[in-house]
């Protein structure tokens, strides 16, 4: 894969590699892969729990009908 950085990002890449934080081009764009993709995942898991928030708001707020363990067990007789 040939990949046309840019100016800007390709100056990013050889400082990381000048300062010993990887070893080649290809390190640098794995980890900034990596990286981004954990800023990713925690930003799915922050959405997550905002909506799980919301909800339980709306629960304790009498907004949203709730039923126990037992009713649900036994309306589909488990």
């Amino acid at each position: 894969m040939n990949v046309n950085l840019g100016i800007p990002y390709e100056t990013i890449v050889k400082k990381a590699i000048e300062k010993g934080y990887a070893g080649s081009q290809t390190e640098v764009i794995r980890q900034a892969l990596l990286a981004y993709e954990r800023i990713l995942d925690e930003e799915e898991k922050e959405l997550v729990a905002k909506g799980i928030r919301i909800e339980m708001d709306e629960v304790k707020a009498g907004n949203i009908k709730t039923k126990s363990f037992n009713e649900i067990k036994k309306k589909f007789k488990w």
